[in-house]
């Protein structure tokens, strides 16, 4: 079954069709339990020393010790936050992982 994931220690998500992890241990519990959601949404700063980025590099480890198959071809990620910095390295990791990957596949 395939779910959309909200990842912010503070907002709302949307809609009720989004799960919420308020923490990267609860995001990589949920990713734990029902595998890679078709769709994140991200905000950096999670309260105290959590940030997101620490969700982002374990999808990025998941999916390369999966040979590039556990992040699925159709997912997508958006970034809600309000830390400038924050948002540009998550966006930058992430897009830039899924980048090289499918340009290996082509």
């Amino acid at each position: 079954m395939t779910y959309r994931l909200f990842i912010d220690d503070l907002r709302q998500a949307p809609d009720d069709s989004w799960v919420v992890a308020r923490s990267s241990d609860k995001a990589l519990g949920i990713i734990a339990e029902r595998g890679c959601p078709r769709e994140i949404s991200f905000d950096h700063d999670l309260g105290g020393h959590d940030t997101a980025m620490t969700v982002v590099k374990a999808l990025v480890e998941f999916d390369l010790d999966a040979g590039g198959r556990y992040i699925p071809p159709d997912f997508d990620f958006v970034v809600h936050s309000s830390n400038p910095v924050g948002a540009r390295n998550i966006s930058g990791l992430l897009q830039g992982y899924l980048q090289a990957r499918d340009e290996r596949r082509n």
